[in-house]
């Protein structure tokens, strides 16, 4: 068994040229072959265009060899955060990867022929969550260690109090959005389906071949355009009307064909004086509203019209609701680029810095956080609630909130890219089995957004086991998150209780946001709750809960069981990591903070240990688990400034109690004798280590690209200390 370590972007990468080649040194003393696959953004670029590359520069298909791989028994993999990409990074790593002599095609946004569509479908697979459903052939079991969750106690980030005469809240729409529209079926027996969109012209097929096994969940829905339109109006009124911030949060990136359509409404909602005004301008220099108002800016460069649009464009910004801030030094609002508006970190983010957000002077104002989508929007509008009644979260007081999430066979929202479509006329979306038999249908008007999903049976089966399990390990109360009013949770509710019951267990099951007022209650008495969740809530609590209790949701434990017996273990969400890298490429500090993959390997050597009956894999991971303890309680995490310990130096520090701990366990005396001597000789360098990472920070440097680095600009970057590669260099000679 090999374990297999992916190499990704942003922050996570640069980490890994640290971290790697200190993770193969060690492991070589259990025999453990430590492989590496690239699925970084440019990396899924380029494989897709093998023939337009030179033979020294094409790649594997690492995702669909990790594919496979993750259907093996056998499989054990680390898994660092991956982009996500929206169509603007698609395009910014595509000119990238250009300017670096990689001949990819341009990204067409409107194929003019069968060539340019076939650029455009080779690219849909690399946009959005492209990665996980295909990794994630298991279920998830993510929470916070008990050495984590002690420190975090004991060490509590700095909580912004919350007011209770705040008026910030949380608005969605009373009717017509993906909640209210959605119909759910339980296939009876195996069938082949097809998607078709009937309108007067006739019937189309939107996709063909959807297999359907014996008790699958189906379900399909759609957001009703103008209902969405007129929301955003209404939301934009309300922001004036109460002077709060209008401030949009949704999920562009792994919502790929959706969200980037929600967000374009609220871009021409919010600009619509520019789009009345000036539309054939826009429209001739292909300006896409999905796409936000930094390419609206830019493609106005262009324009005869500039001026006006400019002057357009300023006022609205001074005469109608304050806007919401990504960044108000350089003037980036809400509504610049939708994937900085990725809702399971912004939510949480304004929730614990007392329900506030920055208008265009940098000042902290409360918002009016806009999900138009009720079916998730309502857990933080519990978290509000709770705010207002009980006021702060105190982190030092607060138990843990844990989570199983159903994701395995890319079960339910993050599977349905292929099965989501812009209706083109009125008409109906109808789901159609192979002897002619309607599964189901939806009459729609034209431009509304039409989605289906899936949960195959045996992934759903394996969710409520494993739910069971973690409540019965832990004794902390269970929480199935399921709505009775939504379609298909009221027919996964009913495969919960015939499983509770064939079990003789009792669970609750509560709708989201009654689910999460009780998990609050519980964590305020100090107690801990284990959340049993669908994908999209798995994706979303395991940001909220732990950056709510630990200041951030990189420092927890998430392990993927594989339906077929291999694990894969993820490590944490990457949401700050473009600010990380523009710090280090000004200042030489990175503040990436790598305990998730410290957790990773750690639980992954336990794994290995077990299914291979290795010894040696076991004394590692004690004593990497009793490494991470230490660093935990020394403090060893980065520093967000420079010219203080930063990710390398804690990657320093780790390997130090590692090193102690090898040579002080009693288990396997060949591994204590060979790194005692290497503990008395890294004790004694200390000082000089720590002086050439500190030496290193506080000047630019140059990372040789964003989306694809400099494999040896970014390796001398990550690696400044001589002193400490050459003892790692001793312990890989093994």
């Amino acid at each position: 068994m090999k374990i297999t370590y992916t190499l990704t972007d942003e922050s996570p990468a640069l980490a890994t040229y640290s971290f790697l080649p200190i993770v193969r040194a060690f492991l070589k003393h259990a025999d453990i072959d430590v492989v590496t696959s690239d699925i970084s953004l440019s990396a899924r670029i380029l494989a897709q265009f093998p023939e337009s590359l030179k033979a020294d520069q094409r790649v594997e298909d690492a995702l669909t060899l990790l594919g496979e791989l993750v259907k093996d028994p056998s499989a054990n993999l680390i898994k660092t955060p991956n982009i996500s990409a929206s169509i603007p990074q698609l395009k910014a790593a595509i000119k990238e990867l250009q300017t670096k002599g990689y001949n990819v095609p341009d990204f067409p946004d409107n194929p003019a022929n069968e060539a340019e569509q076939g650029i455009k479908e080779k690219y849909q697979k690399v946009l959005g969550s492209a990665v996980n459903p295909v990794l994630r052939q298991g279920n998830s079991d993510r929470r916070s260690t008990k050495a984590v969750k002690s420190y975090a106690q004991k060490n509590p980030y700095r909580v912004v109090p919350f007011n209770k005469s705040s008026k910030s809240c949380v608005s969605y729409m009373a009717d017509g959005d993906f909640f209210d529209n959605e119909k759910a079926v339980l296939i009876e027996s195996p069938t082949t389906a097809k998607i078709v969109f009937r309108d007067a012209q006739g019937e189309r097929v939107l996709k063909e071949g959807l297999k359907l096994e014996q008790n699958e969940i189906l379900d399909a829905t759609f957001m009703d355009a103008l209902k969405l339109s007129a929301f955003y109006e209404a939301q934009i009124a309300k922001c004036k009307e109460q002077d709060i911030l209008f401030s949009l949060h949704l999920k562009a990136t792994m919502m790929k064909v959706s969200d980037p359509v929600l967000f374009g409404y609220a871009v021409k909602a919010y600009f619509k004086a520019i789009f009345d005004s000036f539309g054939d301008e826009l429209e001739a220099l292909g300006v896409n509203p999905n796409n936000g108002v930094s390419e609206l800016l830019s493609k106005i460069e262009s324009s005869p019209k500039k001026a006006q649009i400019l002057a357009k464009y300023n006022e609205i910004l001074e005469k109608s609701a304050k806007i919401s801030m990504v960044n108000s030094d350089k003037g980036i609002t809400n509504l610049h680029v939708p994937s900085d508006v990725i809702v399971d970190a912004s939510m949480p983010a304004m929730l614990k810095n007392g329900a506030k957000l920055w208008d265009k002077n940098g000042n902290e104002c409360d918002a009016n956080a806009i999900i138009p989508d009720k079916t998730y929007a309502t857990i933080y509008e519990a978290v509000l609630e709770d705010l207002h009644k009980n006021g702060t979260l105190e982190p030092s007081k607060l138990g843990s909130v844990s989570n199983v999430g159903l994701m395995a066979k890319k079960a339910q929202e993050y599977g349905s890219h292929d099965k989501t479509f812009i209706a083109p006329n009125d008409g109906e979306f109808v789901i159609v089995d192979s002897q002619g038999k309607v599964l189901l249908s939806h009459k729609v008007r034209k431009n509304d957004i039409y989605r289906a999903n899936q949960a195959k049976f045996d992934a759903v089966q394996n969710w409520i086991d494993l739910g069971i399990e973690r409540a019965d390990i832990t004794g902390d109360k269970a929480i199935f998150w399921l709505d009775s009013k939504r379609a298909s949770n009221k027919i996964m509710i009913d495969l919960v209780q015939k499983r509770l019951k064939e079990k003789g267990k009792d669970i609750a099951i509560l709708a989201p946001k009654e689910a999460c007022l009780e998990s609050l209650r519980l964590i305020r008495a100090g107690k801990n709750a284990i959340s049993i969740t669908g994908n999209v809530l798995r994706d979303y609590l395991t940001d909220l809960f732990p950056i709510l209790e630990l200041g951030t949701s990189a420092k927890m434990l998430s392990v993927v069981p594989m339906l077929n017996g291999g694990a894969m273990f993820e490590t944490g969400a990457g949401g700050s990591a473009p600010k990380q890298v523009e710090q280090l490429v000004n200042e030489n500090h990175l503040r990436w903070d790598s305990l998730g993959e410290f957790l990773a390997l750690q639980a992954s050597l336990e794994f290995y240990a077990q299914k291979q009956n290795s010894p040696k894999a076991k004394v590692l991971a004690d004593a990497l688990d009793s490494a991470i303890g230490e660093w935990l309680n020394n403090n060893k995490a980065p520093s967000r400034k420079v010219g203080e310990d930063d990710n390398r130096t804690s990657h320093f520090y780790l390997s130090l109690y590692f090193i102690k701990a090898l040579a002080t366990q009693g288990t396997d005396s060949t591994i204590s004798g060979f790194f005692v001597p290497i503990a008395k000789d890294i004790e004694s360098k200390q000082d000089v280590i720590r002086a050439e990472f500190n030496n290193a920070q506080g000047k630019a440097v140059d990372l040789g690209g964003y989306y694809k680095f400099d494999d040896s600009k970014a390796e001398s970057i990550m690696r400044p200390s001589a002193s400490f590669n050459a003892i790692i260099e001793q312990i890989a000679k093994n």
